[in-house]
């Protein structure tokens, strides 16, 4: 099937990235949603098989000794990271994997009308240990700037905020997707922002109420609030492809346009004749090869 929605050609305004991101997930929502929604099974069942084999140790009673309570103390901590730690790795392959070949598939679609989800996992696989690496790296910094007053953490979030599209589409490595995101973002720190914030709010009140309903349902609502969340998700990467094309648009727009250097002067070379039998002879030629006459 074909698709009208086009590839940028120039700069995109907040509204119309966020526009043209539902549009084309509405186009194409069965193969946007069908990624999200085999991630959230697969992370639901496995955040619910984790906390069945490590569940968190019960509190002690009201009236229990210290040392109970430090013993408890230190199990239900011990169990916190092990459940966290498991959850966390998981899923985050999970997320990476399945938003990069979200990503792909936008970028397919925009440059060739069409696109295969196969190809785009095969291709993201690929590209996962670059993903990953890039992931370690951005996320070390953005914790280190949250620390840091929270505000130096949003600055290197945006700054990264397109690491993955380039690496995707322009499969540039994880240390030059660095370098390229902060090319493309910079004099659009605002509008990056702004993106990420509009699509995280939505996000954020759609999880709230899912966690809010489905609480009551124990394990099982685990599953339930991913595959909610599943249909929201898919937005993201695909703004952020939108954020790509519009950053490379006003890139080329700001490209100098180089210049053409002139045409070289063709030279020419005068003409020489003999004085005594007229004939043409070469400039530097000290006898006329026609008539033997030497030229002074």
């Amino acid at each position: 099937m074909s698709l009208y929605i086009k590839k940028p050609t120039r700069e995109l305004s907040i509204g119309e990235i966020i526009n043209q991101s539902f549009n084309l997930y509405s186009v194409r929502f069965v193969y946007f949603f069908i990624p999200f929604l085999f991630a959230g099974l697969m992370n639901g069942t496995f955040n619910m098989v984790v906390y069945t084999y490590f569940p968190l140790p019960q509190p002690p009673f009201e009236y229990t000794s210290p040392e109970e309570l430090m013993s408890w103390l230190g199990s239900f901590i011990a169990a916190v990271i092990v459940v966290a730690a498991l959850i966390g790795i998981v899923g985050w392959i999970v997320t990476t994997i399945i938003n990069g070949v979200a990503i792909k598939y936008s970028s397919d679609l925009l440059e060739k009308g069409d696109a295969n989800l196969f190809e785009g996992l095969n291709f993201t696989v690929t590209r996962l240990v670059s993903l990953l690496v890039v992931g370690v790296i951005t996320g070390v910094l953005i914790i280190i700037g949250l620390i840091c007053l929270i505000v130096p953490g949003i600055i290197i979030a945006i700054m990264f905020a397109l690491v993955t599209p380039a690496i995707i589409i322009e499969r540039v490595g994880a240390l030059e997707s660095l370098e390229r995101s902060r090319r493309l973002v910079s004099h659009r720190w605002g509008k990056t922002f702004v993106v990420f914030l509009l699509i995280s709010i939505i996000f954020g009140i759609i999880s709230a109420l899912a966690n809010t309903v489905l609480s009551p349902l124990g394990p099982a609502s685990s599953i339930i609030t991913n595959l909610i969340e599943a249909l929201i998700q898919p937005v993201l990467p695909i703004a952020l492809t939108f954020l790509y094309y519009s950053m490379t648009a006003k890139e080329a727009q700001l490209a100098p346009t180089p210049s053409v250097p002139p045409a070289p002067v063709p030279t020419t070379t005068p003409l020489k004749f003999c004085s005594q039998c007229g004939y043409q002879i070469p400039f530097e030629a000290k006898f006329c090869p026609h008539c033997g006459k030497e030229i002074k």
